[in-house]
């Protein structure tokens, strides 16, 4: 007797996967986060004076544009039943999540000079890390969102929306840990 698997089930194990994917993401985050504030920990001054050389604004800014991609995915997650709305809120999500690497990439121009100080070295080497890793995650769950937005499906929209929220959260963190302390 074959055994034959509902789309029920299906479903309930792509969100499994879903879910270990969202907390692998949040455990690595969470991991260089706690690095972070160790070393800010023993090295005080050195991340004190690392911190002035950064632009919160800049990063305040790219706080405001994740805040209203991930608005424009709650749009399209609440439309997803009905998916050629979801389309313009996808694009749109991923347009800022692309305008966030470009402000990024321009944020990193302005600080790369500061990165052969050895005074600052862990600060910096840390602070690339993180947020260079979140970038890649920015950058590539923006071609996502587009990929979801040309091929729609309730699932997929579903996907999407719970992974950007998980990139958007980690940088709610990030910022205040790494510009604001």
């Amino acid at each position: 007797m074959a055994m034959h698997r509902s789309l029920h089930d299906e479903a309930k194990d792509d969100q499994l996967l879903l879910w270990i994917l969202v907390w692998s993401e949040l455990i690595a985050f969470g991991i260089l986060i706690f690095g972070f504030l160790v070393v800010s920990a023993v090295q005080v001054e050195a991340f004190e004076l690392a911190r002035l050389h950064l632009r919160p604004g800049i990063a305040g800014a790219n706080t405001l544009i994740l805040l209203v991609s991930g608005y424009q995915v709650a749009v399209a997650m609440r439309r997803r039943n009905e998916l050629e709305t979801v389309k313009r809120p996808l694009i749109v999500a991923a347009g800022l999540g692309f305008c966030f690497v470009a402000v990024k990439l321009f944020e990193y121009w302005g600080e790369a000079r500061f990165t052969g100080d050895a005074t600052l070295d862990s600060f910096f080497e840390l602070y690339f890390m993180i947020t260079g890793f979140h970038l890649l995650h920015v950058f590539f769950g923006a071609i996502a969102l587009l990929l979801v937005a040309w091929r729609p499906s309730r699932e997929n929209v579903l996907l999407i929306a719970t992974l950007w929220h998980v990139i958007d959260l980690v940088w709610l963190v990030v910022f205040p840990v790494v510009y604001l302390a």
